[in-house]
């Protein structure tokens, strides 16, 4: 991948990137969810998401951010957390982008009078080649045990949520141990009763 890997949730971002941010968000926070569980920074206790050292960090924006929110929230299931104040990830993952050049934020006002900002695509290599990976993969072109753990899990979720991908097929399981396999599954079901069907009008 160009200029490094992404992040699970930069991944999902960049899939998502035709979405409205209704839409995108959970995808996004899904993404999250599982980078943070497949580290061991969150674990299922229960059914509930909870943190397994309070002072754990990951360096990364967003994925702390999440952490912080999680410790300070009161308890919830990983289906709750795919929609409760997503849209908090989608921003941080953003800013990242914006940070490492990926994306670029162009700022405006809304009537004139309001400021909001606008994010468009300045590294469209990077999200090309995440498109061209998406289409090997999922139309068999690439041997499973090929397949990164990263990519596997972001195919799978993106499948879930019924992202407008550039092929159709099943992205291989990812090689993971028990505990996480649950968890993924859980984000899959949550998606799946979530993400409502077709595309919102976009909106950044």
């Amino acid at each position: 991948m160009p200029n490094g890997p992404l992040s699970l949730p930069a991944r999902l971002c960049l899939l998502a990137w035709d979405l409205d941010p209704t839409r995108a968000a959970p995808v996004v926070r899904a993404g999250a969810l599982a980078d943070l569980a497949r580290r061991g920074l969150l674990v299922d206790d229960d059914g509930i998401v909870t943190p397994r050292d309070l002072d754990s960090r990951t360096g990364d924006p967003a994925l702390d951010g999440l952490l912080e929110l999680v410790s300070e929230s009161f308890p919830h299931d990983w289906r709750t957390w795919v929609t409760l104040h997503a849209r908090y990830t989608l921003d941080a993952v953003r800013e990242h982008l914006v940070a490492e050049g990926v994306l670029r934020a162009e700022k405006h006002r809304v009537l004139g009078v309001f400021p909001s900002v606008d994010h468009v695509l300045a590294d469209t290599a990077r999200a090309n080649a995440l498109r061209v990976e998406a289409r090997r993969v999922l139309s068999g072109a690439a041997a499973p045990a090929d397949v990164s753990d990263t990519t596997a899990t972001a195919l799978t979720l993106a499948t879930a949520a019924d992202l407008p991908l550039p092929a159709s097929g099943t992205p291989p399981t990812p090689q993971a141990p028990p505990a996480f396999t649950t968890i993924l599954h859980e984000l899959e079901t949550a998606l799946r009763n979530t993400i409502p069907a077709g595309s919102a009008p976009r909106g950044r």
